[in-house]
C-alpha cells in the first residue's frame, strides 16, 4: 500500500465528514497535515490533484483548494502550476528514549537463549565510512566480529560489528552462547548512552546464504551504535549491523512514563 493508499483508506476518509462540526476544509487540511508530520507523506512526494481529492473524499474542489493552501501556508507543501502539489517537509523521526541497562539486559539474554556461528573475528582495519565515525587514521585497527545466531536450529540474524578499546580474545568460542558487551565488560569497556535505528532492507547473496532464504527477501536492520563521554566529547566506542529474518526474530521495546 502506497502513502496515497492511506491518505484514501477507509479509516481516513471517516475524519472527514459534514456530521464534524469543524469545517470540512479544515477537517481535511488537518488530516493532510497530520500524514505529512508523521512522514506518511514524505518529502518531494506528489499529492494526488484538486480532483482527485475531491472525488475520494466527496468534497467540493473549493474545499480541496482551500485546504491545500492553508498547507503552503505553514511551508508543508509547494503549489506550482501545470507540476502539482509537492510536499516540501522534511520528516525526521524523533528518538525513543530507554534505559540502557534495559537494552544490555535484553541483548545478553537472546545471547544466552541462542547459539552463534563465528565468521570472523580479528583485528582489521575497517573500511572507509566506519574509519570516519570512529575518527581514526587510515591505518589503525578495530576489532572486527561477524556472526550469525540461531534457536533451534533456524539461523534468526546476521551480526557484523567494529569495536574499539578490545582485542582478539584468546578463545573466540565465548561469543558462541555468550554475547559480546560480557566480553567488553571484561575488558573494562564500558558505554554511557547508544542510538540505534531500524530499517528494513533486502537480503543480499550473503546475507540471503547466511540465513538460508532467498536473495530480495526482506531482513529488519537495525544499526546500533555506542558511545562514551569524554569530557564533552561523545565518542563512538562499537558500531554494530544486525540483520534479522522478519519471520523468525521480533524486535520489542517496552517502554513506561516513568
Amino acid at each position: 500500500m502506497t502513502s496515497i493508499d492511506v491518505l484514501f483508506s477507509k479509516d481516513k476518509k471517516s475524519l472527514v465528514s459534514t456530521d464534524l462540526p469543524s469545517p470540512l476544509y479544515h477537517q481535511l487540511y488537518s488530516l493532510i497535515k497530520t500524514n505529512i508530520l508523521n512522514g506518511t507523506l514524505h518529502f518531494s512526494e506528489k499529492l494526488p490533484s484538486e480532483d482527485e481529492v475531491a472525488r475520494e473524499f466527496d468534497v467540493s474542489r473549493i474545499t480541496v483548494k482551500r485546504a491545500m493552501n492553508e498547507l503552503a501556508n505553514d511551508g508543508l507543501v509547494d503549489r506550482a502550476r501545470g507540476k502539482g502539489t509537492h510536499v516540501i517537509y522534511k520528516y525526521t523521526p524523533t528518538p525513543v528514549q530507554a534505559p540502557l541497562v534495559g537494552v544490555l539486559e535484553e541483548i545478553d539474554s537472546i545471547a544466552r537463549e541462542s547459539v552463534a556461528t563465528v565468521f570472523e573475528c580479528s583485528m582489521l582495519k575497517p573500511p572507509q565510512a566506519i574509519r570516519t565515525e570512529f575518527g581514526i587514521s587510515v591505518s589503525d585497527t578495530l576489532f572486527h566480529l561477524i556472526r550469525t545466531r540461531e534457536r533451534v536450529g533456524s539461523v534468526f540474524g546476521y551480526f557484523e560489528s567494529w569495536t574499539a578499546g578490545v582485542i582478539v580474545p584468546q578463545n573466540t568460542d565465548i561469543f558462541v552462547r555468550e554475547s559480546r558487551h560480557k566480553y567488553f565488560r571484561e575488558c573494562g569497556v564500558e558505554f554511557t548512552h547508544t542510538k540505534q535505528t531500524l530499517s528494513a532492507v533486502a537480503a543480499d547473496e550473503n546475507m540471503a546464504d547466511k540465513l538460508a532464504i532467498e536473495v530480495g527477501s526482506p531482513l529488519l536492520h537495525l544499526t546500533r551504535c555506542s558511545y562514551k563521554r569524554e569530557n564533552t566529547k561523545e565518542v563512538l566506542v562499537d558500531h554494530l549491523q544486525a540483520f534479522y529474518n522478519p519471520k523468525l526474530f521480533q524486535y520489542q521495546m517496552e517502554l513506561n512514563l516513568d
